[in-house]
């Protein structure tokens, strides 16, 4: 398998890189969080964030004009999925958000994405539907290590998601990331036989995407971008950027709000 595709291992010199990407996308949602609140619009969120990667962090988006895409950062709120545009769309209290923020820096890519309960409350099904998606996330983090299977992700995703009772979005997965902003492997979060064993060097994306209905989702054809869920039911996600080491992994986007270790052993 791995011969098919073209996974870069990277070298000790772009792990630095991408270590310095990494924490430059955490510290942006880590900065945004204070101005996500009710009567903000996801368009002056996005202005917000754009400003700070340019100004403060001499960096770039790598979401602004990718294929088209119109905006700095994705802000997807409620039923929608992913890719949410941001503009004139005002936030409202219980609301939740994803906000999906992509940096390069020195050429090397840092992807990360996090929900935010607008108002700090919610409904409860929002709440586990948050809680399923980044236990999700951290429960695939634990399986990574030289060695290990890349459908052992998926599994791991799978079994939190059946516990919960929720579906995993299958239109979309997780990548390999480096000096290209999705590389191989493609990372699946539902339970899968793509068989591949990770080596140490390897950088990619786990994004699990959690709906509270059916894993169904649809593009917006107007804008070609934004998805939501096909039942209109909410939808949520978590998304770090990791490295596989020898003996375990690093968590490139590991953010100072979090309970998780940023380096695991095995």
């Amino acid at each position: 398998m791995r011969n098919k595709m073209q996974i870069s291992l990277k070298s000790p010199s772009e792990i630095e890189k991408m270590r310095v990407a990494g924490r430059l996308a955490a510290e942006v949602l880590e900065f945004i969080e204070p101005y996500v609140v009710a009567g903000v619009t996801t368009g002056e969120l996005d202005d917000r964030m754009n400003d700070y990667i340019v100004n403060v962090e001499q960096a770039i988006s790598a979401d602004l004009g990718y294929e088209g895409y119109p905006k700095a950062t994705c802000i997807s709120v409620n039923e929608e999925v992913c890719h949410g545009i941001p503009g004139p769309k005002i936030l409202r209290n219980g609301d939740i958000v994803n906000i999906d923020i992509t940096v390069i820096k020195d050429k090397y890519y840092g992807d990360t994405s996090k929900m935010y309960v607008v108002g700090g409350k919610t409904s409860l099904r929002n709440e586990q539907l948050i809680r399923c998606a980044q236990e999700g996330m951290y429960e695939a983090i634990k399986t990574v290590r030289a060695g290990s299977n890349l459908a052992d992700i998926g599994a791991a995703i799978q079994k939190v998601a059946d516990r919960y009772h929720f579906s995993i979005v299958r239109d979309y997965c997780g990548h390999g990331i480096g000096s290209g902003f999705h590389e191989d492997p493609q990372v699946l979060h539902y339970k899968n036989n793509f068989d591949l064993l990770l080596e140490p060097g390897m950088c990619f994306t786990i994004e699990p995407m959690i709906n509270a209905g059916t894993y169904k989702c649809k593009v917006n054809r107007k804008n070609g971008w934004v998805v939501t869920t096909a039942d209109h039911q909410p939808s949520a996600q978590w998304e770090h950027t990791l490295l596989v080491t020898a003996d375990g992994v690093e968590v490139l986007t590991l953010r100072k709000d979090e309970d998780f270790p940023r380096i695991i052993h095995h």
